[in-house]
């Protein structure tokens, strides 16, 4: 008999387990989780394996399978439990910058607390209640205005890939300034900062002098430096729906 296809973790009801005299406590698919996502958060997501997990929690690997069937079922779950720390209100304020400003930043903070969130989101696809939740957000934030279903989910993908782009290079600063003892500041300063100046020096890029000399951005904090490439997509989302319709968008129309 043919192996069954797996089906989303979404479609898989939870299995309880009621402890009794001499057995151990069972456990459930968010002490799982939490445990991954603790582990992954404070070691990387290598040490979110199974093995592992059983061993924090007192139990075999084995056992847990009777929770979740496939490891990608923990990345599912690890990825909307993460998730569910964005924090949005009831549902879009009709003002769609306001809205995507928002959601973005609460994405990135949320990704600087859990710093493999970007790598699984940006690798698999995934529809946990949470990230739709997000991503229903996101879409809303453009109803109301009269545009067509397939700009609007361009949109967002502009926004999805700026915040996931901008946040994967900062954690990328971040596992640097870990693994070399230095912070950002003294890694550019104390190691890159000489070979830049002979750079400069040298006069052969002029281009490249002046994105390191004249350039306000490239001397921007990190959360600034977020903030200006945010505003830059907005800018281009807006014009582009300017473009398509002819006027400005703000506000919602009226019903």
């Amino acid at each position: 008999m043919a192996d069954e296809e797996p089906t989303s973790i979404w479609m898989q009801p939870e299995r309880h387990e009621r402890s009794g005299p001499g057995r151990r406590p069972g456990y459930s698919r968010e002490q799982i989780t939490q445990t991954a996502v603790r582990l992954a958060d404070a070691e990387g997501m290598e040490a979110a394996t199974m093995r592992r997990i059983a061993q924090e929690l007192g139990t075999g690997a084995m056992s847990l399978y009777r929770y979740l069937p496939r490891r990608d079922d923990l990345f599912d779950l690890m990825i909307d439990m993460a998730m569910s720390e964005v924090e949005l209100s009831d549902g879009p304020s009709g003002d769609w910058r306001s809205d995507l400003t928002l959601l973005a930043r609460q994405i990135r903070a949320t990704s600087l607390r859990h710093p493999w969130l970007v790598g699984l989101l940006t690798s698999r696809p995934t529809l946990g209640p949470n990230l739709l939740r997000v991503h229903e957000y996101a879409l809303g934030a453009f109803d109301g205005f009269g545009l067509d279903i397939d700009d609007i989910t361009g949109y967002v993908g502009m926004l999805d890939d700026y915040v996931h782009s901008a946040t994967r290079r900062e954690l990328g600063w971040l596992e640097e300034a870990r693994r070399t003892g230095l912070d950002p500041e003294r890694w550019k300063q104390d190691y890159m900062g000489p070979y830049v100046r002979q750079i400069v020096e040298s006069g052969t890029f002029p281009l490249f002098n002046r994105s390191v000399l004249d350039s306000r951005t490239a001397h921007l904090a990190p959360v600034e430096r977020f903030r200006h490439g945010l505003d830059r997509i907005l800018d281009a989302i807006a014009a582009l729906i300017t473009s398509s319709r002819g006027h400005a968008v703000g506000q919602a129309e009226e019903p």
